[in-house]
């Protein structure tokens, strides 16, 4: 079965910790502190592979964690990185915190690898901690803990077209025609239960890629049948094909079906509505000679908005190049970059909310101390070397009221303030 959407665990490796040794070497009565530094945890790695097209794995194996780092050891032996943990999905897969529903990464556009959670640091060891007062350190640092969450996988197809519709009014049968697609077709409601992609060949070398949306039906919008589920592929599209059964042959009005469509759109995302749409009025063979002014009923009612419409029929091919060509030309007035969508989440935000303690102290005028565990998380978790690392910590420390903290302190700009062996000047 096509899977499309699926919850899963993922956490990244713990950090080795530090290691409590000494030198003991003959001649060297009195070796100094020699304990190596733990590994770092291993990453969870979201990759994108090419060669998927459903998220069918994921149905079965719902926990993924990455390897700890080892333990520091003697003679500064550094502990051995945690390996990194990949995990490959189809092209566009959007990754979404489960608790918020918040996009943490797309995987489309560019997007073809994305860090999720960092594995944890690994602690010092107690080489790093000798002093002239302190020769003989018996402490290291533990490795710090790895990041964990529950997240969302949904995979929303990228097309530029989105064929829309009821049930059985021969999307499927549009698709096979005009398309390398080859979707299962039969005459009953719900076919199509997987969307289907078909890459469009024109003349000239022209093409565009088409993906047949399955069935919808009033009240999708809000779950009912599988509504969720096939309106969240149209999101990526550009233009919209509406496919009507002109011919009425379930007794159907073309007409109400079109309204009721763009209703459930509507209701789902507004945003939908913006998208140029095109009609395709099928099954005109089947009509007889005094149904022929339908189509001119539709046109009648859609035209004046701008929304134009294409008698067809997907069975014979009459008036299908029309259409394409008609759509092609839509294309080409749009904005060819793909629809990503934005982050909303960042994992790190997690270590932000969590409550743990911190200190601030005045150790001498204009120079200032901040400490505890959760200083020392984020700093562990954080590239402050890099421009938007440095933002970010910037932002944890104005988000969790540390900076108010340190003004309540006394601190003036130009001060100093040293954090676990590191020293910031601070500026407003």
């Amino acid at each position: 079965m096509f899977a499309d959407s699926a919850k899963i665990f993922i956490k990244s490796g713990k950090g080795g910790d530090g290691h409590v040794s000494f030198r003991r070497e003959l001649y060297v009565p009195n070796g100094g502190p020699d304990g190596g530094d733990g590994g770092r945890g291993g990453d969870i790695i979201f990759e994108v592979d090419k060669g998927l097209n459903a998220l069918t794995d994921f149905r079965h194996i719902r926990k993924y964690v990455a390897t700890s780092g080892e333990e520091g050891g003697k003679r500064r032996c550094h502990g051995k990185d945690g390996q990194d943990l990949v995990i490959k999905v189809p092209e566009g897969t959007v990754i979404k915190d489960f608790k918020s529903g918040k996009v943490i990464a797309d995987m489309s556009g560019g997007n073809m690898r994305e860090i999720i959670l960092k594995g944890g640091k690994g602690g010092n060891g107690n080489m790093h901690y000798a002093t002239a007062t302190m020769q003989v350190p018996k402490y290291a640092q533990p490795g710090q803990d790895g990041q964990e969450l529950w997240v969302l996988l949904e995979l929303k197809v990228i097309a530029d077209v989105g064929l829309v519709g009821f049930p059985n009014v021969g999307k499927s049968t549009l698709l096979s025609r005009v398309s390398n697609a080859r979707p299962k077709i039969a005459n009953y409601h719900f076919t199509t239960i997987n969307p289907h992609l078909g890459v469009v060949d024109l003349d000239d070398h022209k093409s565009f890629v088409m993906a047949d949306i399955p069935g919808l039906i009033e009240g999708a919008s809000e779950g009912i049948g599988l509504g969720h589920a096939f309106l969240k592929h149209i999101e990526r599209t550009k233009v919209l094909i509406h496919m009507v059964d002109a011919a009425s042959t379930e007794g159907r009005d073309p007409i109400e079906d079109i309204k009721t469509i763009n209703g459930e759109l509507e209701k789902y995302n507004p945003e939908l509505l913006k998208r140029p749409q095109v009609i395709a009025a099928n099954k005109i063979d089947a009509l007889g000679p005094d149904e022929q002014e339908t189509t001119e009923k539709i046109r009648s009612f859609f035209e004046k908005d701008g929304i134009k419409v294409f008698p067809i029929s997907a069975v014979s091919g009459q008036g299908l190049k029309e259409l394409l060509y008609y759509v092609y030309g839509l294309l080409q007035e749009l904005d060819d970059t793909p629809v990503v969508f934005e982050q909303e989440f960042d994992p790190s935000e997690i270590l932000i909310n969590e409550n743990l303690p911190y200190t601030v102290e005045k150790l001498k005028e204009g120079y200032y101390s901040l400490e505890g565990p959760k200083i020392e998380k984020m700093l562990g978790y954080t590239n402050i070397d890099s421009e938007k690392g440095f933002e970010f910590f910037q932002n944890f420390l104005k988000k969790t009221g540390i900076l108010d903290d340190l003004e309540k302190a006394g601190i003036q700009e130009g001060d100093t303030v040293k954090m676990y062996g590191l020293e910031f000047d601070y500026y407003k």
